[in-house]
């Protein structure tokens, strides 16, 4: 017997086919019900001057790839304004959706009141994006772990738990336009501030402050010059015992004024730490010179995100695990936050396990 709803449905299935079929090879526009196979996706990150933003970059495109989508990625060279215009010209392009790792928290809200008004739904990637409603979803890590893992690497290494010091402890910040540096400090700073407020821990130049201790585009020659400048200051007949740094290439930048000084030859080097394991900072680990790093296995980021975007474009509901902490100053962000992993002398050969790295890359 004919029946006439299995028919419709058979031929409402066809059509589909049909119109899948018919996408392929171009670019899909974004619509109430899902974007097909093919669809288009604007990648914006923040430079290319460190090794993680690149891998996060071919990472994430390879991870879209995967699920069928093309990627137009970009870098803003650590410059807002290119940025902010990089993102326009993506719009432009009608892409479906848009994953932005942020130069400047703030600058983007103009652009992305375009990208409302074009239905394209923004993720904000590793870096929160504030002031504007028009961000759907953050995906990072758990960054007031980060700091807290930094912290607790000093406090073990100092011995602070058992009651020993007084040390010495110089502070560093990330970037004062990144939404990220102030959970990295708030974290490490939950960690360190009984240690201060005990005196076991000393801050000789008195900069405790994080709008003292920032460092713009977390530039490690800014952060070397800031660190001379201390130790020039602060330290005459004094040593430095720790150095809080919230990043790999800021911690390179206070050893290299440390070396200068005279650290490392003639007197040990304080404890330092770091983030992102990138390769010199590994191997500087490995040679007993910076103490710590914490390692955020990007590719899992960029999977997260990838993932995000396909349940978002397919109207399915991401996966979130924190709908509470990240609020941008207008509302709070919906957001999936990975866990990062503290790397020492003791562990670093996770990241050669892992695959992130090759035993050759970090000789």
């Amino acid at each position: 017997m004919f029946n006439r709803r299995t028919a419709l449905a058979s031929l409402a299935g066809a059509a589909s086919l049909a119109l899948t079929a018919s996408a392929c090879g171009q670019s899909s526009v974004r619509s109430s019900e899902g974007t097909s196979v093919g669809g288009t996706v604007g990648v914006a990150m923040p430079t290319r001057s460190s090794d993680r933003w690149l891998t996060d970059g071919r990472s994430i495109v390879k991870d879209l790839k995967g699920k069928g989508y093309k990627a137009k990625l970009v870098y803003g060279d650590d410059d807002p304004k290119a940025q902010v215009s990089q993102v326009e010209n993506l719009i432009k392009q009608r892409v479906d959706a848009l994953i932005i790792a942020a130069i400047d928290a703030k600058s983007l809200n103009g652009v992305l009141q375009e990208a409302a008004a074009a239905h394209i739904p923004v993720i904000s990637y590793d870096r929160l994006i504030l002031g504007t409603k028009n961000v759907d979803y953050y995906v990072s890590f758990d960054n007031e772990m980060v700091g807290r893992m930094q912290a607790s690497h000093i406090i073990k290494k100092l011995g602070l738990e058992d009651g020993k010091g007084p040390f010495n402890i110089e502070l560093f910040a990330g970037s004062p336009d990144d939404n990220n540096t102030k959970y990295f400090f708030d974290g490490a700073m939950a960690r360190l501030q009984p240690f201060l407020d005990s005196k076991q821990l000393v801050v000789p130049s008195g900069q405790t402050k994080l709008s003292r201790i920032t460092t713009l585009r977390w530039d490690g020659p800014t952060a070397e010059k800031r660190m001379s400048g201390i130790l020039a200051t602060w330290y005459h007949g004094k040593k430095v015992d720790a150095v809080l740094s919230p990043y790999d290439g800021i911690s390179r930048g206070v050893l290299s004024a440390l070396k200068s000084d005279g650290y490392g030859s003639g007197s040990g080097l304080p404890v330092i730490t770091g983030q992102d394991a990138e390769p010199a900072s590994v191997k500087s680990i490995i040679a007993g010179q910076q103490s710590e790093t914490v390692y955020k296995d990007v590719r899992e980021l960029a999977g997260a995100a990838a993932e995000m975007v396909d349940d978002i474009l397919k109207d399915r509901r991401p996966r979130i695990n924190n709908r509470r902490d990240y609020n941008n100053g207008v509302k709070n962000v919906p957001a999936y936050l990975l866990q990062p992993q503290s790397l020492d002398e003791t562990n670093y050969d996770v990241l050669i396990r892992d695959g992130y790295y090759t035993a050759d890359e970090l000789k």
